[in-house]
């Protein structure tokens, strides 16, 4: 497959699920990395989201950066930081075949575990370290764990603006770990900088454009698309495709 109609694929991709992940906080990242799987196999496409999403959390947090809570920022790294470069430098030497399992079951636990607990009990500020660790670990691994991190932010009780940005910061100091350990890991190879830096303008133009329509569609619509999408990745997967 020529370069331009990948990249023009994985653009476009970047793009949409931007405006998706901006409007409702979560759901992207996970969503995207079945598409990048398919087009650039997944030991390629966990380091290439991450930049994607490297460049989409930052931008959130520049957007909301007035109602962001910092001190759960703080717990939340606390966790992530050492958790996500583990599992960054674990990532090297995973069997692939073994992880793309884990990977659709991991997608469909989702879905079951935000049905049976959709309004997880408030949190105190230091259970996002355990939260954090969690999330960094399998976001290494498998990506993005967004849907299964975002009930927690939920029932902190943020406003909308507050936990998208507040969400998107503790998301960043995780990527920017899982960079640092997919460097050391040898995974940050020619091709993967260079589709990472050229889908940097879609993730950026998804979120100004899903900035602009919070608020305007309904979370409840939003969550069933992303829950049938988690479904029919977790499915393929497990399938071995």
């Amino acid at each position: 497959m020529h370069q331009l109609p990948v990249l023009a694929a994985a653009s476009a991709a970047t793009f949409v699920l931007a405006v998706l992940s901006a409007v409702a906080g979560f759901g992207g990242g996970v969503l995207l990395l079945p598409v990048f799987t398919a087009l650039f196999g997944l030991r390629v496409a966990v380091p290439m989201l991450t930049l994607t999403q490297l460049a989409g959390n930052a931008s959130r947090v520049w957007l909301n950066r007035r109602e962001l809570h910092w001190p759960l920022v703080g717990w939340f790294a606390t966790g992530a930081v050492p958790f996500a470069v583990a599992g960054g430098l674990l990532l090297a030497h995973a069997p692939l075949t073994p992880l793309k399992r884990l990977l659709g079951v991991f997608l469909i636990g989702v879905v079951v575990w935000r049905r049976r607990t959709p309004h997880p009990r408030r949190p105190g500020d230091r259970a996002f370290t355990a939260v954090g660790a969690a999330s960094g670990l399998g976001s290494a691994l498998l990506g993005s764990v967004g849907p299964l991190t975002a009930p927690f932010f939920l029932a902190y009780g943020l406003s909308r603006a507050a936990y998208i940005g507040t969400e998107a910061a503790s998301a960043l100091s995780m990527h920017l770990s899982k960079i640092v350990a997919y460097g050391a890991g040898d995974l940050l190879g020619r091709q993967v900088l260079l589709f990472g830096i050229a889908l940097t303008p879609a993730a950026l133009a998804g979120t100004w454009v899903g900035r602009r329509i919070v608020g305007r569609i309904s979370d409840r619509v939003f969550v069933i698309c992303v829950e049938i999408g988690l479904v029919a990745a977790g499915l393929l997967f497990l399938a071995g495709l």
